[in-house]
């Protein structure tokens, strides 16, 4: 039987909040949610953006007051909502009014004069101009004249176009959360997130492992950009230009596996498969595909799967923004006919738009087999058939969108048909759209939905686009996607896309319900996470709910090992209960082992059948059978 993988964690941060037990989908429909979750929704944003911490039990905030749990939104509500979404991107990345770089300028003489200065020997350019006259001074110092021209760059400012981006919560620092000794940005999150996904599994990683072989776990996880701050590889390529040195870890931590590598030696301490695969937008979808296939042939029991990209850096911005990628000021002016830009309405998925609004997050699932799931009593958030993925053809831009997407959805919609019945189809699913905010994307994509649902004969599909509301965070932006369709199978929230007064006129919507407005929906069956990425990098995973995949596991293993399985999990939310409280308060038990549980090679013991290691209860078995046996 093709093992069925299931969701039974999700962890990580975006502009929205934290991701576990749906704070940031939570942040997202704010609005709809009754009075309890509402205020749930609150607490947990004012620990995370240190408006409060929790002392001694009692809540403070930053002046030393206590604060009563129900008196944090008429306190902090609007600087909370204020301080999360996309916004004005704040000077902890950099300053956009001000953004630093070297003008050239050309100096000369209004007369036949030598260009003429003072400075220290040392610090002459290596080599010297040959048209420059050197004359030694006292202490070091010398005389330079130049004759004719020179050119030098120096410290000067400009304004950037780019003034908005989906930016973690104001306030939340995650190098401070634990001993993050020079790390970028990037894995900060990655830590931060891979934590929240095992915890809110209501497990330790320790009693996952007990009950597998050490090789039958695997992390699956990439970013698209590297590390482009001045902790990895942005230090790598700027630090020489700004008479600074290149740090040893610049190059190595701005890798794009390190999100991967940094799980495996820091937090899981895992020694079985290792993934990393970028694919644009569709990154985290890459990697979720490697772990479902894995799973499903059985080389797995377990995966950490996800993405972690920090790219809020002028560097990027600029990278984009010349692309003509990005919503800039003046095209955002132009579309309200104002002269101020509205920054928290840059990113407008599927209505009148001007470009993508950029984002940075991490976003993890915690996967595993059906078996394994009902041995440990883990609580089902979801499940994952299969993921699909297409390339476009031949392009004429590598930008340019192409016919690939049109096979990932349309094999996404049609094995859920095959799983589900037409009716679960037409009546209970909806699709969690790339929706980048772009002219030509509003049309394509529209365009593959209106196709595959006329084919399909589904009207009044419903579209949901996280992106505008947390922007596009390139490598996580499909996890962005699966923690908003977790969102909606717990609560029953469809959210509409608010930052949009209406639907655009060239968007192809017959058979598409796009909403302006968040709506309660009837409990839905499947969700379709769709990625349209540049080059070709095109990915759709169909997702199945909670109630559907424990009706699957019930017709699979019996009401017996269900009934067993009820009992188990008692014990499991509760421990999932006890997270959740404590990560609202604030306190995220960061899992970070640094050194801590070496493995020595020399007790490793290794026989013809099996490796032993330490640290570890289960043997690792060796191959035993040759699998081409008919052809040897």
């Amino acid at each position: 039987m093709t093992a069925l993988p299931l969701i039974v964690g999700m962890g990580g941060v975006n502009a929205a909040g934290r991701t576990s037990f749906h704070q940031g989908y939570r942040r997202i429909v704010i609005d709809s949610l009754n009075n309890e979750a509402r205020q749930e929704t609150f607490l947990g944003l004012a620990s995370l953006m240190k408006l409060v911490s929790f002392e001694e039990g009692k809540l403070i905030d930053q002046e030393g007051n206590i604060v009563a749990k129900q008196d944090i939104e008429q306190r902090f509500g609007q600087q909370i909502l204020d301080g999360t979404l996309i916004r004005k991107i704040e000077k902890n990345h950099f300053d956009v009014d001000a953004t630093p770089w070297h003008q050239k300028m050309t100096l000369s003489t209004s007369d036949d004069q030598n260009i003429t200065f003072e400075t220290k020997r040392k610090e002459l350019p290596t080599p010297l101009p040959r048209t420059w006259l050197i004359t030694d001074l006292e202490d070091g110092r010398v005389k330079v004249e130049i004759p004719g021209e020179v050119e030098i760059k120096h410290n000067a400012y400009r304004d950037n176009p780019i003034k908005a981006a989906g930016q973690l919560p104001t306030g939340f620092e995650p190098a401070k959360l634990y001993n993050s000794r020079y790390q970028p940005r990037g894995l900060q999150t990655t830590i931060f997130g891979a934590s929240d996904a095992i915890h809110s599994t209501g497990f330790a990683w320790s009693e996952i492992m007990a009950k597998i072989s050490p090789d039958q776990v695997g992390t699956y996880s990439a970013s698209v950009v590297g590390q482009m701050q001045s902790e990895g590889l942005g230090g790598l390529v700027r630090n020489r230009l700004k008479g600074d040195r290149v740090s040893t870890k610049n190059l190595a931590l701005g890798l794009n596996t390190m999100s991967t590598d940094f799980i495996n030696a820091y937090v899981t301490g895992s020694v079985g498969t290792t993934f990393t695969s970028s694919g644009a937008c569709a990154t985290f979808l890459y990697n979720l595909r490697t772990a479902v296939q894995d799973m499903q042939a059985g080389r797995i029991r377990v995966a950490i799967v996800g993405s972690a990209e920090s790219p809020i850096t002028p560097e990027v911005v600029e990278g984009f923004g010349n692309m003509s990628a990005l919503a800039n000021e003046e095209g955002l002016k132009k579309l309200d006919g104002s002269d101020k830009a509205d920054h928290r309405r840059t990113s407008r998925p599927f209505g009148n738009n001007c470009g993508f609004t950029i984002g940075e997050g991490a976003q993890f699932v915690i996967l595993m087999d059906d078996k394994l799931v009902l041995e440990l009593g883990a609580k089902v958030l979801g499940s994952v058939p299969d993921v699909f993925v297409n390339a476009d053809g031949i392009k004429k831009s590598i930008t340019a969108p192409g016919p690939g997407n049109y096979i990932t959805m349309a094999k996404s919609v049609a094995l859920a048909k095959n799983i589900l019945g037409d009716e679960a189809l037409k009546e209970r699913s909806f699709i969690l759209a790339h929706g980048s905010s772009t002219p030509q994307n509003r049309v394509t994509e529209s365009k593959i939905y209106h196709r595959v649902a006329e084919t399909f004969e589904i009207n009044n599909w419903p579209v949901a686009a996280p992106k505008a509301f947390v922007g596009h965070t390139i490598g996580p932006a499909s996890g962005d996607q699966m923690a908003m369709a977790l969102g909606i199978f717990a609560h029953n929230i469809m959210p509409g896309i608010t930052t949009i007064d209406e639907v655009a006129a060239d968007v192809f919507d017959e058979h598409l319900n796009i909403a302006t407005k968040h709506w309660h929906c009837s409990a839905m069956d499947i969700a379709f996470i769709n990625s349209k990425g540049f080059g070709g990098n095109n990915a759709t995973a169909p997702v199945l709910s909670p109630a559907v995949s424990l009706s699957m596991l019930s017709k699979r293993h019996g009401e017996q090992a269900m009934a067993d399985y009820r009992e188990k999990l008692i014990n499991v939310e509760l421990a999932q209960k006890s997270y959740q409280e404590s990560a609202d308060l604030g306190q995220f038990n960061i899992i970070y082992k640094f050194g801590d549980g070496l493995i020595d090679e020399s007790q490793l013991e290794l026989t013809t059948d099996s490796i032993k290691m330490p640290g570890f209860e289960h043997l690792i078995e060796l191959p035993k059978t040759n699998p081409f046996d008919d052809m040897c």
